[in-house]
């Protein structure tokens, strides 16, 4: 779950950056990579961006309010007690 809560904060990122950029210069890099807006790479990056808001929505509400982005420290600190 934490994989696919930072890969999806990553895809979100991506998406806010483009719309900055749509925005302030009028240029759409999704579109300019695959060519236009429209094309089957640019629909799936804008499905998958899409996918991904919807989970950082959805996800803390099955984790009762947490969007965990890596591995508890206290777990940690006791599997290292146990070694020693």
């Amino acid at each position: 779950m934490i994989f696919a809560n930072v890969l999806s904060y990553i895809l979100v990122l991506i998406g806010a950056l483009n719309w900055g950029m749509f925005g302030i210069f009028d240029f759409n890099l999704v579109s300019a990579i695959f060519m236009g807006p429209r094309s089957v790479g640019s629909i799936i990056v804008y499905v998958l961006i899409t996918l991904a808001a919807i989970w950082l929505i959805v996800s803390p509400m099955i984790t009762n309010g947490a969007l965990k982005l890596q591995k508890d420290r206290k777990v940690e600190t006791e599997t290292e007690t146990e070694r020693v």
